[in-house]
């Protein structure tokens, strides 16, 4: 098993992105974009993984740390380019046993396939290999310079000449190092260029220097996409959910109308699941098969049992537990709650902190208080009961098994198993009023 030193560059401080959240923090499919990359790099053998930051350090670490909360950290504390900013974890580089991989946290389409492509190489006698993609416009990007099947440099931009920028061969920016050759190679890296910066890339015409081998893997060009403004950010967001889409139909689920449906970067739906128009998806959301999402619903950090059946305009929310069968109508929120086998809220209502029984069936415009402004209280429904339309359930409280609940109650005791339970102002009727109160009103 070869040992993989896994390096993420964010320090960046994107300041073209117009925010207060560091770059890399930024969303694509409701993670970070650097969560992405730290993902693609878990999936690498034995691997070691830290990360270089910089501008927002501290917000950086907080986020890093609730994914990663193995994380090494190393703080740039001046930008003097990526060369500096890898040199900046020099403890990390001095491990010498396996693959050095640099990689850079604002580019979330970077594939863990690609990453093995990369150790492969260095395994395979190369003392440095570069990631690479075509371009049908390179311009802005580092051309990769390969002669006889070798690379010999990586010029930037800035520093190319004519012949170079007709190269279509461009640099992504991920690179593997063999590792006991990194630290040596790169304390070698200067700063004579257009930028007075020090390059990672120029690792390479120093390693050719050495005559050491430097081979090169080309990748999509997506995965050299980052984002330094919002409209890149969404371009990226694109790329995503076309991928995703595609992944997921071929994967065996029906999407009626795919370019409306936006998953999350963790969601995972089984086969035979149909999804009609815009649908959201968030974070840590699980639907198995034969269940259907219909149109318009939100769902996040929720779990959606076997043939359920969701909206259409349905919100489930974290927590939320919807076993086999079940059934979350339209304009239905349910959050930190489980509807049992069976069990039904058709339409109109808002299900929080409780428990719903199988075969349960919860009436139009029902809600539960679970929530005094200061702490959140449990709701029970036992399985078969019936609870009737526009009842308000006052947490704590609890109706047992079969107990049936008359419209427009509001309950603030337990109801026994198979009780009926009517709680409602008494009614009373002034015949004629209304033809005094006309008059009245009339009048003024």
């Amino acid at each position: 098993m070869v040992h993989h030193h896994i390096l993420i560059l964010a320090a960046g401080e994107g300041t073209r992105m117009r925010s207060s959240l560091p770059k890399v923090l930024h969303p694509v499919a409701s993670w970070p974009m650097v969560r992405h990359v730290h993902n693609a790099a878990t999936q690498l053998d034995d691997a070691n993984i830290s990360f270089v930051i910089g501008a927002g350090a501290d917000l950086i670490k907080k986020a890093i740390s609730a994914f990663a909360p193995e994380a090494n950290f190393f703080e740039q504390k001046e930008r003097l380019g990526t060369a500096h900013a890898v040199l900046s974890a020099r403890e990390f580089l001095k491990d010498s046993n396996g693959v050095l991989l640099i990689v850079f946290g604002d580019t979330p389409l970077l594939k863990a396939e690609t990453l093995h492509n990369l150790s492969n190489e260095i395994q395979n006698g190369a003392s440095v290999a570069v990631l690479g993609f075509e371009a049908n416009n390179p311009f802005g990007y580092g051309r990769i310079v390969v002669n006889n099947g070798m690379v010999e440099a990586i010029v930037e931009e800035k520093d190319a000449s004519e012949s170079i920028r007709k190269i279509t061969l461009c640099n992504a920016g991920a690179m593997a190092i063999k590792a006991s050759n990194a630290l040596e190679l790169l304390e070698k890296i200067d700063n004579k260029n257009a930028k007075n910066e020090y390059y990672l890339t120029d690792i390479v015409k120093i390693a050719r220097a050495q005559n050491l081998k430097v081979a090169h893997v080309v990748g999509k060009a997506s995965e050299a996409f980052g984002a330094n403004n919002r409209v890149e950010l969404a371009e990226l967001e694109l790329l995503f959910q076309v991928e995703k889409r595609e992944t997921m139909m071929l994967a065996g689920v029906s999407l009626i109308a795919p370019e409306t449906v936006y998953f999350a970067a963790d969601t995972q739906i089984a086969q035979d699941v149909t999804i009609e128009p815009n649908v959201v998806f968030g974070e840590k959301v699980t639907i198995e098969t034969g269940a259907i999402i219909h149109a318009f619903s939100h769902i996040e950090g929720a779990y959606v049992g076997k043939g359920a059946s969701v909206g259409p305009f349905a919100r489930l929310r974290p927590g939320t537990v919807m076993q086999e069968k079940s059934r979350i109508g339209n304009f239905v929120e349910v959050k930190n709650t489980q509807i049992s086998k069976g069990a039904k809220a058709n339409h109109l209502t808002y299900l929080g902190d409780a428990f719903v029984g199988e075969n349960a069936n919860i009436g139009a415009g029902t809600i539960t208080c679970n929530y005094d402004g200061f702490n959140k209280f449990k709701t029970h429904i036992g399985a078969g009961a019936f609870i009737g339309s526009n009842s308000a359930l006052v947490a704590p409280v609890s109706i047992q098994d079969g107990a049936i609940v008359g419209a427009g109650s509001t309950l603030t005791q337990d109801v026994p198993e198979n009780a009926i339970a009517v709680a409602r102002g008494e009614l009373r009727v002034k015949e004629g009023a209304a033809i005094k109160f006309r008059d009245v009103k009339r009048k003024k």
